[in-house]
């Protein structure tokens, strides 16, 4: 990552959704980014390393991380096939230069690539310099109780996974401990979504990827604990912009995020 930060600030394409691929690259470069996560989903540009290039090139703006299509709404983008999707993510990621790809645990029914997860990712991980970062997510709540649609686990700190993605939305949604659970992970956290949660919500899911600082996770704290414990993985940005109702109020939401980002990111504490 030759001329970025040592701890680089990137802007995942799922912060401006519903606008497209495209739109993010340009939001990065006008709001000074470091560089873009991409997430895979049906918009082609996506999912095209050649559509990818051009917008690089274009916007100047590297691709530093790659998010594999493990959402609901994408279980068709790239077959069925999971390990195909991440052989598939991990050629992209190559194709563009980035060094991450981030990687869901399986859903409960995906029984044949449940029993083989971990090994398989200890498998592709030692194939290619990319690094498969799991991702923690959370259990879905019915009532008082607690149904995990994830497994072996949604919790990475209980998979023997190489390499993790620490979401802080998912810290809230799973009343997780995040600063725990960091430190937990020590040398395993490779990769981090800034955004933040209170966990409270009507719905099951309180998934909500609010801009750091309008939540209750230690947003601060994360950044400021890992930029002086010598972290060298991403930031990412990854913040739910869909109910701005003007480009601008989109645009404050970003630059508010990396400005925040970079602010704890430069305030090592005092040792």
């Amino acid at each position: 990552m030759a001329g970025l930060p040592a701890i680089p600030v990137v802007l995942s394409t799922s912060s401006v959704y519903p606008e497209r691929t495209p739109d993010a690259f340009e939001t990065a470069a006008r709001l000074g980014y470091d560089g873009i996560e991409v997430m895979v989903y049906t918009d082609p540009v996506s999912q095209s390393g050649d559509a990818l290039a051009r917008m690089v090139d274009y916007h100047q703006v590297p691709v530093l991380a790659v998010h594999a299509p493990g959402l609901l709404l994408t279980q068709l983008v790239w077959g069925r096939e999971p390990w195909a999707k991440l052989l598939r993510a991990k050629d992209l990621a190559e194709r563009l230069g980035a060094k991450v790809v981030v990687v869901h645990p399986p859903f409960r029914w995906q029984r044949d690539y449940t029993r083989g997860f971990e090994q398989g990712i200890q498998k592709i991980s030692e194939e290619t310099d990319v690094i498969f970062a799991v991702e923690n997510m959370f259990p879905i709540r019915a009532g008082t109780s607690e149904v995990s649609g994830y497994a072996p686990h949604w919790d990475p700190t209980k998979l023997d996974v190489p390499t993790v993605t620490l979401d802080l939305s998912h810290t809230a949604a799973s009343a997780s401990d995040a600063i725990v659970m960091a430190n937990d992970l020590g040398a395993r956290l490779s990769h981090i979504h800034l955004a933040d949660g209170t966990g409270v919500s009507n719905g099951p899911v309180p998934d909500e990827h609010l801009v750091p600082g309008r939540g209750r996770q230690p947003c601060a704290e994360l950044l400021r604990g890992v930029a002086a414990t010598g972290y060298r993985g991403l930031v990412v940005a990854e913040v739910n912009t869909r109910r701005a109702a003007t480009t601008d109020e989109r645009l404050a939401d970003l630059t508010e995020t990396l400005t925040f980002a970079r602010t704890h990111l430069a305030s090592v504490p005092a040792l």
